[in-house]
C-alpha cells in the first residue's frame, strides 16, 4: 500500500509511543528534530490530538510521526482492537516500586511483540503450532497446588525437577521470548486471551533460577487467573503454584529430610534449578523446617550477600521456537532482510540487529528509548 493511502490508528500511536519510554512532548520533540527544514514545530498538543483521534495523521506527518518513533509507518496505521493486540489480560511479576509509567511501556511491549511475531508467522506459511493450555479456577476446593498438579498430569510430565521450563511452555504451545526489559524490578510478563497462543516475555537480567521460577509464576497466571484481581492474592497465587510446579511436595518431601544447611540448600540448587531461597522458603512451607530455623538461615544467607548474589549458577534457559523461525524465513524462503523486518513491523537495522546479528538463543526487540 502506498504511503499516500496510509493513515495512523489513534491506539497504536499510544503503543507506540509507550513501547520506547517517550512522553508525549518527547515525541513532539524528535518529530520537529527529524524535519529540521519545516517552520513550523511540532507541538505536545499536536501529539496529544493525534492520540486521540481527533486529527487525520498521513503522508509526510507520518513518515514524521514514524521515524520519531523508530517505526515503519505500516505498524502506526494497524489497528490494535483488530489485531487483537489492544486487548487481554497481561499479568507480571514485579517489584511494587516499579513506576506505572514502566509498567505500561512493558505491556506495551507485550502487545507490540505479539503483532511482531504474528507477521514472521504468516511470512513463514507456518500452522500455529498446537497449544494445550487450559484454566483451572480456584475455589474453597480448588488451590493453587491442585491447578499445578493438574498442569503437570495433563501435560505427562515425569515427577521430579523440571528440567527445561521455557521447552515445557513451548511444548504446550506457549511463545516464549526473553528481552533485556531495562529495569531489574520486572521479571516478567505474560498474556492469554484463553484462545491465541499464550506470549510470556521473560527479562534477561534475572539469574537463571529467578528466571525458571518468573516462568513458573506466569504459567500458574495463565492457568488460573481469567480476571484480573485485586491487592496481593493473584501474586500469592503465582508463588504457590510455581513452587508445587518446580518442586512437587510429593517429590521434594524426601529431600528435605534430614535438616537443611546452606551448604544442603546449594546441593538442592544443583538438582531441582530453584534459588536457595525459594527452597528455604519451600522446606518452610511443607515443615521441614521450623519457623526458628526458616528465619536463622534467612540472616545467615542475608549477611553473606546471598539475597543479591547466591552461590551455583543455573544456567538461564532459552527459546527455540523463534529462533527456528528467523533461520526459516532467512535461509528456507530467501527472505530478503528488509523483506522480514517489514513483515515484523521492524525497520531493517533494528531487524538486522536484534534478529540476525544476535540471533543467539535470547535475542529478540530490546527496549528503544
Amino acid at each position: 500500500m502506498a504511503i499516500s493511502e496510509l493513515r495512523a490508528q489513534p491506539g497504536m500511536l499510544v503503543l507506540a509511543r509507550e513501547s520506547r519510554g517517550l512522553t508525549q512532548a518527547e515525541v513532539a520533540a524528535a518529530m520537529t528534530k527529524t524535519s529540521p527544514g519545516s517552520s513550523t514545530a511540532v507541538s505536545q498538543g499536536y501529539v496529544s490530538r493525534a492520540e486521540a483521534g481527533r486529527l487525520v495523521v498521513t503522508d509526510e506527518r507520518l513518515e514524521l510521526y514514524a521515524a520519531a518513533l523508530g517505526y515503519p509507518p505500516a505498524l502506526l496505521c494497524l489497528d490494535p482492537q483488530v489485531k487483537g493486540i489492544g486487548v487481554g489480560l497481561v499479568h507480571h511479576r514485579k517489584r511494587a516500586s516499579l513506576s506505572a509509567s514502566a509498567l505500561r511501556r512493558m505491556h506495551a511491549h507485550l502487545a507490540l511483540a505479539r503483532i511482531q511475531l504474528d507477521g514472521l508467522t504468516s511470512a513463514a506459511s507456518l500452522p500455529e503450532a498446537p497449544q494445550h493450555f487450559f484454566r483451572v479456577l480456584l475455589n474453597d476446593l480448588v488451590t493453587p497446588k491442585d491447578a499445578a498438579r493438574r498442569v503437570r498430569k495433563e501435560w505427562r510430565m515425569p515427577s521430579g525437577p523440571v528440567p527445561d521450563m521455557v521447552a515445557v511452555l513451548e511444548d504446550a504451545g506457549a511463545l516464549v521470548v526473553t528481552a533485556d526489559l531495562d529495569s531489574d524490578l520486572l521479571d516478567a510478563v505474560s498474556q492469554w486471551n484463553g484462545e491465541d497462543q499464550p506470549l510470556v516475555l521473560v527479562n534477561t537480567r534475572a539469574p537463571g533460577d529467578r528466571r525458571r521460577f518468573s516462568i513458573a509464576h506466569e504459567l500458574g497466571h495463565l492457568v488460573m487467573h481469567p480476571e484480573p484481581g485485586t491487592g496481593s492474592t493473584q501474586e500469592k497465587q503465582a508463588d504457590a503454584f510455581a513452587a508445587e510446579f518446580l518442586m512437587p511436595a510429593s517429590d521434594i518431601r524426601q529431600a528435605l529430610s534430614g535438616g537443611v544447611d546452606l551448604a544442603k540448600l546449594m546441593e538442592l540448587k544443583r538438582v531441582w534449578g530453584a534459588s536457595m531461597s525459594a527452597l528455604l522458603r519451600r522446606a518452610q512451607t511443607l515443615n521441614a523446617i521450623s519457623e526458628w530455623q526458616y528465619r536463622t538461615l534467612t540472616i545467615e544467607m542475608s549477611a553473606l550477600g546471598y539475597r543479591t548474589a547466591e552461590p551455583v549458577k543455573v544456567l538461564p534457559e532459552h527459546p527455540q521456537r523463534i529462533p527456528a523461525l528467523v533461520q526459516s524465513l532467512l535461509t528456507d524462503h530467501r527472505l530478503h532482510l528488509e523483506d522480514a523486518a517489514a513483515c515484523a513491523y521492524l525497520l531493517p537495522e533494528d531487524f538486522q540487529r536484534l534478529y540476525v546479528e544476535g540471533a543467539g538463543p535470547s535475542s529478540f526487540p530490546a527496549f528503544r528509548g
